[in-house]
């Protein structure tokens, strides 16, 4: 069951890396907010449709949870803000490989300090050079982006002025 979930957790993180690539396109065209806008409104008539279907009864509501634990849901605006934003500038990869280092980095720190009610996981050596496994990735993944971003932009404003 591991193994699985691990997959889940892989797939789901190619399909973020998908809808940043397609909102970055999309928020160039049609604005930063409104591209945010559209995903949270398709996502919330999605997850709607979602729990009327499939959700199990549980014994709290989201009214009798502690209020703190809803802040969760205003965290994904700015994710998705600045994606759309970063997408534009400096490309999918490097603004991926950037989201999973600090999605890396401060979950080892809930990890480690147990906040947020997560149980405690101290660092270990492997852990700390996982973090900097990632952080010289995406170091070299954006030095490789900067050398050819601007070749291709060029290329594609001669192509705009050719047609």
């Amino acid at each position: 069951m591991t193994i699985i979930m691990i997959l889940l957790a892989v797939a789901g993180g190619a399909t973020l890396s998908i809808q940043a690539a397609i909102n970055g396109q999309l928020g160039s065209k049609v604005g930063v907010f409104k591209s945010a806008f559209l995903t949270f409104s398709v996502g919330a008539l999605v997850t709607a449709l979602l729990i009327f279907f499939f959700e199990p009864q549980h014994a709290l509501s989201l009214m009798d949870v502690p209020k703190w634990q809803l802040l969760g849901a205003m965290f994904g605006v700015p994710y998705i803000v600045v994606m759309v934003l970063a997408v534009q500038r400096i490309g999918t990869a490097v603004a991926t490989v950037a989201v999973i280092f600090g999605q890396l980095t401060m979950s080892m720190l809930i990890d480690n300090f147990g906040w947020l009610g997560n149980a405690s996981i101290p660092f270990s050596i492997s852990r700390l050079g996982a973090v900097a496994c990632l952080g010289i990735a995406l170091f070299f993944i954006y030095s490789s982006s900067r050398t050819t971003v601007p070749q291709d932009k060029k290329t594609l404003e001669k192509r705009a002025v050719n047609e």
